[in-house]
């Protein structure tokens, strides 16, 4: 190894894999360093269940922001396929109905809107389609550039946007929609991973609801061939083809930055203690554990998620009789979202309680890509479920974290049987231990799996994906959304200012602001 770096990364996800890869193809010497035995953080496909040729993609699941200029000039060989199908949502009021949105069939879609008694807010749909599309359209290719002013992005989306963005998303929600259901349906882009209130003053939910609905420039979310571990190993081989050194099993455990680099202290897999100089140091872990690294102490953000993972035997029978299950999962099926459903779900969790009837989102990979599936598997029908359960803070499973698990899961399954002709365990395959095949995850369990602070899948909250205009300066850490405190040491991770999602955009930046310095 070198005494000294240009470049040391801490953290092995998807992002930092990125920066690393960028940086040294610029010719800058890299080093990497990835505390688990495995690099791509919560980018991975796992073996879940002993005994099934099954490869999950256990933590992050779908691509939506991973803008094509990344795989373009990294050349990776990565396939993303689109859903035909938007989404199906049972009917609050009555399940033995639901709204399925066709992208490739909109007369079928028209039919759907009629069929749950939400004809009139047919055109409102298309209509918000067609602003959203164009949101996406100015603010998306944005995204691999330096960060722009807040009046350039005025200018690009328009004053009506720019004045519903910065106004509690629920009052355009309840402006545009009269049909609960629908309202309930646009209302969930707003509060994957995010604890809100469609009328909560901070905004967080319309900028989550934002990041959720320019991805790709169309808002379209991507199942990646291969599982989520495909994009992690596509970014690490081409990092080590351009000369990067990565080490895994190596746990950083300080910084020490200086006006001419950052010493890193850090551990391999030996228990060796050892000491490397960089010029610069790239933080692709959270802000809260580079806050710690520089030994320093700040409070946590806190995520709010239940995440299930499945593998069935065949997909469940759904009371709604006029709708195929493989049409209904193979986009986002909506569980018990309806708008006031939402909004009573949050009220319990707020007060401290599971949710009586959690709100949650499903879709099924293997509809799409058959191939995370051994051949076994593949040819006797079996398919894999993805469950993602909102208003699941992670205070409600602090104090008992076993127990709380169990009652979410409990609460949430019967939740999902709402909505089922059939119970869902009817239909769940058994691992070789003769177990069923469910893998639950929280906000606490994230913590200790992949290092999210409190569970956050973002690392923290979601920022706008621009600079005031009186803080835009000339630092290229600065321009590219990357700044900390310490002049030496940059974000590369989620926590940067355009981070959250699979997205690689905060690793190009930094990698950006740098190879400008």
């Amino acid at each position: 190894m070198r005494a000294r770096y240009d470049v040391v990364v801490v953290g092995g996800g998807h992002n930092g894999l990125t920066a690393a890869a960028y940086l040294a193809r610029a010719g800058r010497t890299v080093l990497l360093l990835e505390a688990a035995d495995h690099l791509g953080g919560a980018t991975v496909s796992d073996e879940v269940f002993p005994g099934v040729d099954a490869r999950l993609s256990r933590y992050s699941y779908l691509v939506s922001l991973l803008p094509r200029a990344v795989r373009d000039e990294l050349g990776l060989p990565l396939r993303l396929v689109r859903r035909r199908v938007q989404s199906y949502t049972p009917a609050p009021s009555d399940p033995t109905c639901g709204l399925l949105v066709d992208s490739g069939d909109p007369a079928a879609t028209a039919r759907s809107f009629d069929a749950v008694g939400a004809a009139r807010d047919l055109a409102a749909w298309e209509a918000f389609g067609a602003r959203t599309a164009a949101l996406a359209g100015a603010v998306f290719p944005t995204m691999t550039g330096p960060l722009p002013g807040a009046r350039e992005v005025r200018a690009a989306v328009g004053e009506e946007w720019w004045r519903d963005l910065h106004a509690p998303l629920g009052e355009l929600v309840e402006r545009t929609f009269s049909a609960d259901l629908v309202r309930g349906v646009v209302l969930t882009d707003a509060l994957i991973g995010t604890f809100a209130d469609a009328h909560e003053p901070t905004l967080v939910q319309n900028r989550c609801f934002l990041y959720h609905v320019i991805g790709g420039g169309t808002g379209d979310w991507d199942v990646p061939v291969g599982g989520m571990g495909a994009v992690s190993r596509a970014l690490a081989d081409t990092a080590r083809a351009a000369g990067a050194e990565i080490r895994t099993s190596a746990r950083v455990d300080a910084l020490e930055s200086t006006r001419a680099g950052v010493t890193v202290h850090w551990s391999d897999d030996d228990g060796v203690h050892r000491a490397t100089e960089g010029t610069h140091v790239l933080a692709g872990c959270s802000p809260h554990e580079l806050e710690r690294l520089l030994g320093r102490d700040v409070e946590a953000p806190e995520g709010s998620q239940l995440k299930v993972n499945m593998l069935l035997r065949r997909l469940p029978r759904l009371r709604d009789r006029g709708v195929d299950p493989a049409a209904a999962f193979a986009g986002t099926f909506h569980v018990n979202e309806g708008y006031e459903q939402l909004a009573t779900a949050h009220r319990e969790a707020a007060s401290g309680s599971i949710p009586t009837v959690p709100p949650a989102e499903i879709y099924c990979h293997t509809l799409t890509d058959p191939s995370i599936l051994g051949e076994q598997l593949r040819a006797s029908g079996h398919h894999t479920l993805t469950l993602f359960g909102l208003h699941m803070p992670a205070r409600l499973f602090r104090a008992d974290p076993d127990g709380a698990r169990d009652a979410a899961l409990a609460a949430t399954l019967a939740s999902l049987d709402s909505v089922l002709a059939e119970p869902l365990v009817d239909c769940l395959a058994s691992d070789g231990e003769g177990r069923p095949c469910l893998d639950v995850r929280t906000p606490v369990d994230l913590e200790q799996d992949v290092h999210l602070p409190g569970g956050h899948i973002f690392h923290r909250d979601l920022q706008w994906p621009w600079a005031a205009d009186d803080e835009r300066g000339t630092d290229p850490a600065r321009r590219w959304g990357v700044a900390t405190r310490e002049p030496r040491v940059l974000l590369c991770g989620a926590g940067a200012v355009r981070g959250g999602g699979v997205s690689a955009v905060p690793g190009r930046s930094a990698a950006m602001a740098l190879l400008e310095a």
